[in-house]
């Protein structure tokens, strides 16, 4: 299982995204044993997933 360590959307409002392009995050997780592990996911699914800073991932749902 993962916590969500940090959620960072990166944007400030002088980068544009191309047309159609879904907003993305850089999610930062931990493990029990102090892992670390970062990757880019759309907000999108951030919010249909109900993922937000210190929620609990199992390791199948970062495959999806």
């Amino acid at each position: 299982m993962w916590k969500v360590k940090q959620i960072f959307d990166g944007e400030y409002g002088c980068e544009e995204r191309l047309p159609g392009e879904k907003m993305k995050c850089l999610v930062t997780i931990e493990d029990e044993q102090g892992n670390v592990k970062s990757f880019t996911a759309e907000d999108e699914w951030l919010t249909n997933n109900h993922i937000d800073e210190g929620s609990i991932i199992e390791e199948g749902e970062l495959k999806k």
